[in-house]
């Protein structure tokens, strides 16, 4: 989809989007379309049930007389509350209303009383993000039927009275949407397709932009005594790979980097303890945390980042074979930590604790965060909504709550404590990877925390039900796929670590 930012024009073309406060009071843009279609606006409003309440939508075939073929007038709600977040849904969901409706163009003229606290450059940015992230579609291995799937919505015009700003604020939200585009894509990739070696050949690409990529391979881990990670992926035909990916945006300054290090699990069958058949339906998308980081990356290295960011994500495949990992097997972590293997079902903290290991030896990061789909608990607790948070510091929390709030993927913070550390003891080794029947995301953070080093700020991002969902298309995740966690995470680092 491409976007045009210009002055607002009267021989617009196409699906002409204007606004409506609450109440049904016509915007000045709406109230210039109603003028050009000769009061078409008003008459409808007469006889119909629409008040401006956000999201709502009143469509219009536009009369002759007028370029523009139809008229959507939509709810903007109260002028005082709308937000960019609430300029990201609107478009989205009228982009979703126009895509298959045979409309090649729109132009979203939405103008905001003065005293608005969103600015007209930034609400247009934010308008043509909601648009591009609704306009999402994986159609990669779709055959037939495909006029079914087609969109015919392919240029957006957004008005704005100062167009040049406007397209610089979209500059840098264009490339996070890219990067959401880029996790999305990853977790919709069937797993015989989307293998650990094809993960780390799709995140090597980065290196167009400037990011510098390194790929360990199986021997290179076992130099580094990587074993709880090698052990997941033991049983598998496929080799297991680690993919460090640092973007240095500093422009030389030295300063140490903040890390981000995710789960890749390509397919996780459960490996001896095998999940049911049901349970496996989806486990391609439990690389989820390293779809998320690699987004990031991408977003990051695209928009010129004044920042040092490391991303590091563990690439395996859990699979039941003659040489794959028991429960009570018990191997030596690249930290020197031994753990017992109770459930080979528990693999993705086995997988993050060499990871960030490795992260923290070769990066000395001065922060470092985690993302995984690493349990059921955290959708029994959290459903589709949040994301669990879990942390060694205050000021990191504070910081990714900020973040998920201001770009719709809030967090939740769970506590940690030394009563949940001790349910992860075990009787022959430094630690058990399973905790027992309770508090499932809370020991496996617990777990996650002992291979983080002391003094190090780090975050551990449980988004198991929110890496994919199925489901009803909302207005600006798709079902499956969401690309959840390349927002938060390009927001905290603009907020907080850029120079």
């Amino acid at each position: 989809m491409q976007f045009s930012f210009a002055a607002p024009s009267a021989s617009t073309s196409g699906a002409w989007v204007v606004g409506a406060l609450a109440d049904g009071v016509l915007t000045p843009a709406a109230l210039r379309a109603d003028k050009a279609a000769g009061g078409i606006l008003t008459r409808a409003l007469k006889t119909s049930r629409f008040k401006g309440k956000p999201n709502e939508i009143l469509e219009i075939i536009a009369p002759d007389g007028i370029k523009a073929t139809r008229l959507l007038l939509v709810g903007l709600g109260k002028p005082q509350g709308f937000t960019a977040a609430k300029a990201e849904i609107l478009a989205a969901t009228v982009t979703g209303r126009l895509l298959t409706s045979g409309e090649t163009t729109a132009t979203f003229e939405i103008d905001l009383p003065k005293g608005a606290k969103l600015k007209a450059p930034a609400l247009a940015a934010h308008l043509a993000l909601g648009a591009q992230l609704r306009s999402y579609q994986f159609t990669t291995y779709r055959r037939k039927n495909l006029d079914d799937f087609k969109q015919t919505l392919k240029t957006v015009t957004i008005a704005t009275p100062d167009g040049a700003a406007a397209k610089r604020s979209w500059a840098s939200l264009s490339a996070v949407a890219e990067g959401v585009f880029l996790a999305r894509n990853l977790v919709n990739e069937p797993p015989n397709i989307l293998t650990p070696a094809e993960f780390a050949r799709r995140a090597k690409v980065l290196t167009k932009l400037g990011v510098k990529v390194t790929v360990l391979n199986e021997a290179d881990m076992k130099k580094l005594g990587m074993n709880a990670l090698l052990g997941v992926g033991q049983g598998s035909e496929v080799e297991s790979h680690v993919v460090a990916m640092e973007w240095n945006g500093t422009r030389g300054k030295t300063k140490a980097p903040i890390a981000l290090v995710g789960k890749g699990v390509c397919f996780d069958s459960g490996g001896l303890s095998l999940k049911t058949g049901a349970g496996m339906m989806g486990m391609k998308g439990d690389m989820g945390g390293a779809a998320a980081v690699t987004g990031t990356m991408l977003a990051l290295a695209t928009r010129k980042a004044r920042a040092h960011v490391v991303g590091v994500i563990g690439l395996v495949e859990n699979m039941p074979d003659g040489k794959a990992q028991r429960p009570d097997d018990v191997v030596e972590s690249m930290s020197g930590q031994t753990i017992e293997i109770l459930n080979t079902d528990a693999e993705g903290r086995l997988v993050l604790a060499d990871a960030l290991w490795y992260t923290q030896e070769k990066y000395k990061p001065s922060a470092i965060i985690d993302l995984a789909t690493l349990t059921g608990a955290i959708i029994a607790a959290l459903g589709g909504e949040y994301a669990g948070l879990f942390s060694n510091n205050d000021k990191l929390s504070n910081q990714l709550t900020a973040a998920g709030t201001e770009e719709g993927e809030p967090v939740w913070r769970f506590p940690m404590g030394n009563g949940y550390d001790k349910l992860i003891k075990s009787k022959i080794a430094d630690m058990k990877n399973i905790g027992g029947p309770f508090a499932g995301s809370i020991t496996a953070a617990q777990f996650l925390q002992r291979f983080v080093k002391e003094g190090t700020a780090w975050a551990h991002l449980d988004i198991a039900g929110v890496a994919w969902q199925d489901g009803e298309q909302k207005p600006l995740m798709p079902t499956w796929g969401t690309g959840w966690g390349v927002r938060v995470l390009n927001r905290l680092i603009a907020d907080n670590y850029e120079t």
